[in-house]
């Protein structure tokens, strides 16, 4: 199975959501959901599926959970 590895730079709390791509594997996600409760985390994962036109369930967290910086893979 083929995957890519994105790494995030998150900024919860934004007044817009949008995405800014630095290079082919590396963005700044800026969402409005708080970092509570994984909420941001959700938000990061659902822009991603929608930037990349995958399903949401194809996009997962592996490390940063509590961080500003993270990767997701994107299956």
């Amino acid at each position: 199975m083929d995957f890519m590895k994105i790494f995030v730079k998150a900024k919860p709390g934004a007044k817009e959501r949008r995405i800014e791509k630095i290079d082919a594997a590396h963005f700044i996600v800026a969402v409005h959901e708080p970092p509570r409760g994984g909420q941001a985390n959700a938000a990061i994962a659902e822009a991603l599926a929608e930037y990349f036109n995958v399903a949401y369930s194809r996009v997962r967290l592996i490390h940063g959970f509590a961080a500003r910086e993270k990767i997701f893979e994107v299956l």
